[in-house]
């Protein structure tokens, strides 16, 4: 994990940008339940201008791989809305470092097209600048599971 001196973390509290997070992950399953039918604001609210979420190669979701700016996370969201019908979350723990938070997530996601449902989990690295989220990297466990409950 990328160290940062205490002068130059943001002075939000661990607490601050945990409700950040749950609140992010709240929006995002409304978001995917509706296909992308809902207004993307609520998630827009939580998301840094420049913000950036960076996927690995080959998931069936992945696109260009980089995903830039609210426009660019609402289309990555609408991609993922097109695969998955929902995605419940089993059970989530973090590990906060001023700016830096390491979810750990263990995750259900539903097929829209095939129905399968997969169990995975998801080790996502998020950084929070200035109360919202700045950058993602999700590194999912079984992305084959995942290519295959989606074909």
């Amino acid at each position: 994990m990328r160290t940062t001196p205490e002068s130059t973390r943001s002075q939000v509290s661990d607490d601050d940008v945990m409700a950040v997070m749950n609140r992010f992950y709240a929006a995002e399953a409304k978001y995917v339940a509706a296909a992308g039918g809902t207004d993307f604001t609520e998630v827009a609210a939580l998301l840094d201008p420049e913000v950036v979420l960076y996927q690995a190669p080959g998931l069936p979701f992945t696109g260009t791989g980089t995903w830039r700016g609210h426009q660019g996370i609402q289309s990555f969201f609408d991609r993922f809305s097109e695969l998955w019908q929902s995605m419940d979350v089993i059970d989530a723990r973090s590990v906060v470092d001023g700016d830096t938070v390491v979810m750990l997530l263990h995750v259900r996601f539903r097929a829209r097209t095939t129905g399968r449902t997969v169990d995975t989990r998801i080790a996502q690295v998020n950084t929070i600048t200035n109360g919202r989220i700045s950058e993602f990297r999700p590194y999912y466990w079984n992305p084959s599971a995942i290519t295959k409950a989606c074909s």
